[in-house]
């Protein structure tokens, strides 16, 4: 069974999670390769990965996180977060990612936001 779901919104790659929690160490390396893969396939430039419905994930699971944004920046893949929860939200905070990584509240907004070229666009 694949660990994320994936589909095209117009030129953007919108993917999700199948879990809940993204806790065993198969799972998040599965997670892991389904993600690098799903940049890789089709040399998609913007990617958006929705994190509805997950609750938990460990810290090997941000790992995968911080390796995807190192070969989405490498491969000139724009990358943005969506619908991220209060409990993983906490945890970018207390590693500083939320920094690291663009975070917008809704999927519908985070779409929206790759068209956006400045500042008072």
């Amino acid at each position: 069974m694949s660990a994320i779901t994936s589909q095209m919104h117009d030129e953007i790659l919108v993917v999700g999670f199948t879990d809940s929690k993204i806790l065993d160490g198969q799972r998040i390396e599965q997670v892991g390769r389904e993600l690098q893969e799903a940049i890789a396939q089709a040399g998609h430039k913007k990617l958006l990965v929705n994190f509805r419905g997950v609750s938990f994930m460990s810290s090997a699971m941000i790992t995968k996180l911080v390796m995807l944004n190192k070969g989405c920046k490498a491969q000139g893949v724009t990358l943005k977060f969506c619908e991220v929860s209060p409990n993983v939200m906490e945890v970018f905070k207390i590693t500083k990612l939320n920094k690291l990584f663009s975070i917008v509240d809704s999927e519908e907004k985070a779409l929206a936001s790759f068209d956006k070229k400045g500042w008072f666009s």
